[in-house]
């Protein structure tokens, strides 16, 4: 069992795991989500086998044919139920037993949204562009929302109710940006936090190749763009 999970674990949580041809990576990762909680698998068009094999494998599958990070990573929340939702990718560089204290902050009533700031463990973890898009939106993040924020990393935790209350409307790339710069703009207390970073199992769709990181960097360019928007600030201490 991973260290961080030898206390006892929060309970109330759904983990969503957007996953495109993951069979791979699927056992490794499923085994890793902390006992009693929910691991939803949203199928993004999957030719591999992935979705029998997340039910195989316990999880629950929820299926997103409108192709896009974005748009897996909504219909996961949009599915999920439990007051607390995390985010993981399904590709197996990220461990989602490091999610545990990150929902302890966030129901302890420390942090709205919590971050998990990668760092790669072997030099092919994360090639270089994707490194330097992700440098280059860390200093616009920072200089748009004030937050000191080095990562716009995938791993992430917050709760439902206040998440659905942000009117995400990005689908693609930009997702997990825009998640941050509105709830930067609702007044949302952000931490991040240093995790692990592997290399993952199969070709990234997103930062794989320096067009898909030219891709990514423009949706999220264009995240940056919009005009804040009043926005409901999460209740005190979570509730």
């Amino acid at each position: 069992m991973n260290a961080v999970t030898t206390s006892p674990c929060p309970t109330g949580v759904d983990v969503v795991l957007p996953c495109l041809n993951e069979a791979a990576a699927l056992p490794w990762v499923l085994e890793r989500v902390p006992p009693g909680w929910r691991a939803l698998v949203v199928d993004n068009g999957s030719t591999d086998g992935s979705a029998g094999l997340a039910r195989a494998l316990g999880a629950t599958v929820v299926t997103e044919e409108r192709r896009g990070f974005g748009a897996a990573c909504h219909a996961g929340l949009l599915a999920a139920t439990a007051d607390v939702v995390c985010f993981c990718d399904c590709d197996a560089s990220l461990d989602p037993a490091h999610l545990v204290p990150f929902v302890r902050e966030v129901q302890g009533g420390g942090a709205d949204l919590v971050l998990g700031r990668r760092r790669p463990q072997t030099r092919g973890a994360w090639p270089a562009h994707a490194r330097a898009g992700n440098l280059a939106l860390a200093r616009l993040l920072r200089r748009r929302t004030g937050l000191r924020l080095h990562d716009l990393g995938p791993l992430r935790a917050a709760r439902r109710e206040a998440l659905l209350a942000l009117d995400l409307t990005d689908r693609r790339s930009g997702y997990p940006l825009q998640m941050v710069v509105r709830a930067a703009d609702a007044g949302w207390r952000v931490t991040e936090h240093d995790v692990p970073y592997l290399p993952r199992t199969g070709t990234s769709k997103v930062t794989g190749t320096w067009r898909g990181t030219w891709h990514a960097v423009r949706d999220m360019s264009t995240v940056l763009k919009e005009p804040p928007a009043v926005r409901p600030r999460p209740p005190a201490g979570g509730g």
